[in-house]
């Protein structure tokens, strides 16, 4: 069994940075959904009580479409889509963070599940 290892990400210029317990262990996430086929994020999910913004919170702007359940928060900076929040299937408060943006993570060695967004 793994467990959430403690993380520090954030946007390409700084101003945004934050802290997540996540287990990158399990797969991340490629989405194929209009926004993040174009931005190309590799996605993991955690409770937004796993989540901790540690600076930037003025210079996020919040991105919503179709359903409006998602903020897509991104650096009004250089425009980095770091992380997104929203509600869970089961009504618990999320975070999506894009893995992308974590400091330190080997892209290589990761197991990525391909969803498609574009059809659900």
């Amino acid at each position: 069994m793994t467990q959430a290892t403690k993380h520090s990400g954030g946007c390409h210029c700084g101003k945004v940075r934050y802290e997540v317990n996540a287990d990158l262990d399990q797969p991340v996430l490629a989405c194929n959904c209009s926004i993040c086929g174009k931005t190309g994020v590799l996605l993991t999910f955690v409770p937004k009580s796993e989540f901790r913004l540690t600076a930037g919170d003025d210079g996020l702007s919040d991105y919503q479409f179709a359903s409006k359940t998602i903020h897509h928060l991104f650096c009004n900076t250089c425009g980095i889509r770091s992380f997104a929040h929203g509600v869970g299937p089961d009504g618990t408060e999320m975070v999506a963070i894009n893995v992308r943006c974590l400091d330190d993570v080997d892209l290589d060695k990761l197991s990525v599940n391909k969803y498609d967004g574009k059809s659900a």
